[in-house]
């Protein structure tokens, strides 16, 4: 299972917030559907999480963890 757990602490950590992800995601195509997905915890593209990476100068670890299944 892919979580995005990491994401919301590294933007609480950056003082960030959804809505910087649609505001600066305006410019790189990131849309509020795309945060609702990422809120309901269901795949976006890989295009996507590069944007985040950029919008929020961070590294793929920062937004995604990968937790096995039981």
């Amino acid at each position: 299972m892919i979580s995005y757990d990491p994401l919301w602490r590294t933007m609480k950590e950056k003082g960030a917030t959804t809505y910087t992800l649609i505001y600066k995601g305006k410019d790189y195509n990131v849309s509020s559907s795309t945060v609702r997905r990422l809120k309901a915890g269901q795949s976006i593209s890989t295009n996507t999480l590069d944007t985040i990476c950029k919008i929020l100068d961070c590294g793929l670890e920062d937004i995604v963890e990968y937790i096995p299944d039981e």
